[in-house]
């Protein structure tokens, strides 16, 4: 391709308002064209990249059986209300009404629409197993959109399902899919972890997120040096020690503690340390209250909480609802003299002789005990690990990296089969519920996580597998018609082998050697100076050395080296 027929429109500063690194480099580089907030126009080096990513998804989604369809972005409610997602799924379901009032959704996901799909269409266990996968634009009404293609409310998305009659079925689909994920992120160069997660919005038993490593990832992952685990934050295991008796022999008492609404402030009021304090949470559960005691040290993990209490209807209590319920504000809150259910973290379980709130403003218990001074309902796991603590599968300490989640494997169960009836007549004739598996990918984001792992401070290096282009040939004179001859036969006889951009732009040689640096081509071609006695630049763009070739040595270089 002619570099003056394509539509590269670069950029020589650095963008005010891009927060990323890849979304920096994608606008310099002539990639995207914001339209709105979190809304791009893909422009042609990311149409060629958004393709390579695509035909590595298809290749490994066609190796573990799966069939491209493409299902309508344009979901009708009652499909969303049968799963009982229309409500559940929150502000980020992207909603619209037709000319007839009649209310849709653009999809975020198509488990409903392929449930919908299946069930007019399979009868019996014989057509099973049946996986089904599509590569398709994705909306959510992100809150706040940001760092380019890493979070935006239009997306692209590889979604794959798959119907099983028994869970040994659904068991194998789930590590092909799981190694077919291995297989695209080590394919386009990632360096990621599959990490034990959380299901969300989507459901399911079990489910991993596949992380590539990145300083501007959103999630955080937890892993060991001894061992292969890792796991999102929000479900890593925190170590749960050994009860231990607590006889106190000192008295519950109430002290006064004015200006004290953080443990931070009350430990340096006590004398003791943060570690020695608790905090008291107020958590709304579906329409009931629960009282949820932690370390002063650590925080509250929700997910954990709506996992204990088997549902997502959970919440913190507002202040106003605090007041309400204990004529108290936060920071003076505790479980001594209440009638909420009262739960302790595990780590709460081996304190004695702690402060907690009096539920008065200004005032504290000190000397507080459980199952002494108030009941407890139940011991768990209700806080995010820390930094340091035992791993779940004991093989050392923890340690924490930032992440961006590129892929996610889920089992669904029966979650979506059982609510929108999805069912098949098994060996015996008896209709049952298909298991169903979800897989995604996010294509974009891929995209956008290849750049941050892959560039210097003059711009992207494309990984071969994904490149737009495998070299860049340029004309560091234009007006030199010896020159241009060369390119131009360069061009035409590389070209037979190699996608090559060939750069015939009127314009400076330092505009053309920057343009090339930014748009991170993994071999550059230069015709300049030596082109009189035969001689071309060839310079590889992960490399800082160049080297001169003879021009009949250029095909046999590339074929040896690329």
């Amino acid at each position: 391709m002619r570099q003056s027929r394509m539509f590269i429109p670069t950029m020589r500063e650095t963008p005010q308002d891009a927060e990323s690194l890849s979304h920096r480099l994608m606008l310099k580089a002539g990639m995207i064209k914001q339209m709105a907030s979190g809304i791009y126009t893909y422009l042609p080096i990311t149409k060629l990249v958004l393709n390579n990513i695509e035909q590595i998804v298809r290749e490994e989604m066609n190796a573990v059986g799966g069939v491209e369809i493409h299902m309508p972005v344009l979901h009708p409610k009652e499909l969303w209300q049968e799963s009982g997602r229309w409500d559940a799924y929150g502000r980020e379901l992207m909603r619209i009404q037709d000319r007839h009032d009649r209310d849709f959704a653009l999809g975020p996901t198509h488990e409903e629409m392929i449930t919908a799909l299946l069930r007019d269409e399979l009868k019996s266990y014989k057509k099973l197993p049946l996986t089904l996968f599509q590569i398709q634009t994705k909306f959510r009404d992100e809150l706040r959109p940001r760092f380019g293609l890493l979070r935006g409310r239009e997306f692209i998305m590889k979604d794959a399902y798959s119907f099983h009659s028994n869970e040994a079925s659904l068991d194998e689909t789930y590590k092909d899919m799981y190694n077919a994920y291995s297989n695209i992120f080590s394919r386009v160069e990632l360096n990621y972890r599959a990490v034990e997660a959380d299901s969300g919005a989507i459901g399911g038993s079990h489910t991993h997120e596949f992380m590539a490593l990145a300083d501007i990832g959103e999630d955080t992952v937890v892993y060991t040096d001894g061992s292969n685990y890792a796991a999102n934050i929000e479900k890593a295991a925190c170590p749960v020690p050994e009860p231990v008796e607590t006889n106190s022999s000192k008295e519950i008492e109430k002290v006064e503690t004015p200006g004290v609404a953080t443990c931070a402030v009350l430990a340096e009021h006590l004398d003791i340390t943060v570690e020695e304090t608790t905090k008291t949470m107020i958590m709304r559960i579906g329409n009931d209250y629960a009282m949820i005691l932690l370390r002063g040290d650590h925080e509250l993990n929700d997910i954990k909480v709506k996992s204990y209490f088997k549902t997502d209807d959970v919440d913190f209590a507002t202040d106003e609802e605090i007041r309400n319920l204990l004529n108290a504000t936060p920071g003076s809150l505790g479980p001594v003299h209440t009638e909420l259910p009262v739960y302790l973290d595990h780590q709460v379980r081996n304190m004695q002789d702690y402060p907690t709130g009096a539920n008065e403003s200004g005032y504290h218990f000190v000397n507080v005990n459980h199952e002494r001074d108030y009941e407890v309902v139940d011991y768990d796991d209700f806080r995010f690990i820390t930094e340091g603590e035992m791993a779940q599968d004991d093989s050392g300490p923890v340690k924490f990296m930032k992440g961006i989640e590129v892929g996610q494997v889920f089992k669904l169960g029966t979650k979506y089969s059982e609510s929108m009836n999805l069912n098949v007549l098994d060996e015996n004739g008896r209709s049952v519920p298909v298991l169903m598996g979800c897989y995604g990918v996010g294509v974009s984001r891929t995209l956008s996580a290849i750049i941050e792992s892959h560039n210097d401070d003059r711009g992207i290096i494309w990984p071969k597998a994904v490149t737009p282009f495998d070299i860049h040939i340029i004309t560091a004179n234009p007006k030199d018609d010896e020159g241009v001859k060369i390119a131009e036969d360069l061009y035409e006889s590389l070209g037979k082998r190699y996608r090559v951009l060939y750069d015939d732009r009127k314009e400076r040689a330092g505009v053309k050697f920057a343009d090339s640096d930014l748009i991170g081509l993994p071999y550059r071609v230069v015709i300049g100076r030596g082109a009189k006695e035969g001689k071309v630049e060839v310079k590889a763009r992960r490399s800082e050395e160049s080297m001169d070739l003879s021009i009949d040595d250029v095909l046999q270089y590339l074929e040896v080296n690329y």
